[in-house]
Formats: C-alpha cells, sequence, structure tokens
C-alpha cells in the first residue's frame, strides 16, 4: 500500500546578496515614507499601520535606479521559481507588473489575509527585519473546502500543516504563486519593519 502527496505549493525562499543594494533600498524606502504625501494619507485613511506607497506609487524602477537594480534582481529569482513552479508561460517571460515599498511599525504592525488577483507570482523582499518582527503566514489554500476535517497534529510535518510561518532575514526573498492566501501577524519589534512587495504578470 502506497500513500502519494497530491497537489504541491510551492513556495520559494532566496536572498538578495548585495549589502549595498539592500542600504540603498533601506534609504529610498525611507525617504518615500517622508517625501510621499499621497502615500502616507492613502495609509491614514485605510489604516495601514504605517506608510505603503501600495496605492500611491507605480514607476517606482524609473523612478529610483535602486528599485531598477532591484527588478533585474527579481527578474532572475521570478524566472527560477516559475521553471521550478512548472508554470506553463509558452515562449513569454514573467514581467514585472507592480512594486511597492512598505514600512510597517514593529509593534501591532499586520496585514490581514488577501491574495494577489491578476498576476501570476507575487512575493517580497525584506530590507530591514528587526527582531520581533514576525513571520509571513501562508494559509493551505484547500482549507476553505475542508468542511469537518479535523485540525493537524502538532507533529504533522510542514507539507501537511494548515498554517505555515516563513521567518524572513534581511535580504530574503520570498516568492509564491499569487492565488496563495498570506497575511502578516503583528509583529512585537521595537523599530519599523521595511519590505519591498511585487507582482509578476
Amino acid at each position: 500500500m502506497t500513500t502519494r502527496t497530491l497537489f504541491a505549493t510551492r513556495f520559494y525562499e532566496g536572498a538578495l546578496d548585495d549589502p549595498a543594494l539592500l542600504a540603498e533600498l533601506e534609504q529610498s524606502a525611507q525617504r518615500l515614507a517622508q517625501d510621499d504625501r499621497a502615500g502616507r494619507a492613502w495609509s491614514k485613511a485605510h489604516a495601514y499601520p504605517g506608510y505603503t506607497s501600495y496605492a500611491s506609487l507605480n514607476d517606482l524602477p524609473v523612478r529610483d535606479p535602486a528599485f531598477d537594480d532591484l527588478r533585474r534582481v527579481l527578474d532572475r529569482h521570478v524566472r527560477r521559481f516559475a521553471d521550478e513552479a512548472y508554470l506553463d508561460l509558452g515562449s513569454k517571460k514573467p514581467k514585472l507588473d507592480s512594486l511597492w515599498v512598505n514600512v510597517m511599525k514593529g509593534s501591532g504592525g499586520h496585514h490581514s489575509g488577501h491574495i494577489h488577483p491578476h498576476s501570476i507570482i507575487s512575493g517580497t523582499l525584506y530590507v530591514r527585519v528587526p527582531e520581533g518582527s514576525g513571520a509571513l503566514k501562508l494559509e493551505d489554500p484547500r482549507l476553505p473546502m475542508m468542511m469537518a476535517a479535523p485540525l493537524r497534529r502538532d507533529d504533522a510535518p510542514e507539507d501537511a500543516r494548515s498554517f505555515v510561518y516563513a521567518e524572513p532575514a534581511e535580504g530574503t526573498i520570498f516568492l509564491w504563486e499569487s492565488w496563495l492566501r498570506h497575511e502578516v501577524p503583528a509583529g512585537r519589534a521595537k523599530s519599523e519593519r521595511i519590505s519591498i512587495s511585487f507582482n509578476y504578470r
């Protein structure tokens, strides 16, 4: 008798191994958080715990060379992930669709569960990760259909759990298919966490 594992969900972890670029990106993110009035207003109006350029700026790789350098790095990681996820893209390559900065409050900063519609691969680069920032929480996409299914035992391996917590470090790049529901649980850090999120179509 055999038991097989079916319907695997790919999750990619890479790294930005360029301390100088990481430092540039941190400076750029801090500058945006100060100068982007529209972004600050949107964050306040939508109770975002800190600052995000999500709804205010859509041209960061054109606006700032550091983000264009990051785009080239991300392109390589995303192509590798698309191959490892067996995505049939024909002759096309994944293309960056949107990229935004998040400067989240250390204590209590969170982002509720969500997906990224209209894209195929999403991800986050972690620029500054103070102690206590918390992990990225990933949800089994089958969860809404499990109805009367029991909870998983504490000794279940990662690929059998209902939720997986991915712990980032500074320079970590996480990638996943955009339909995968995820959230940022409330942190307990004493300083802001800085990340850059993005979508590829």
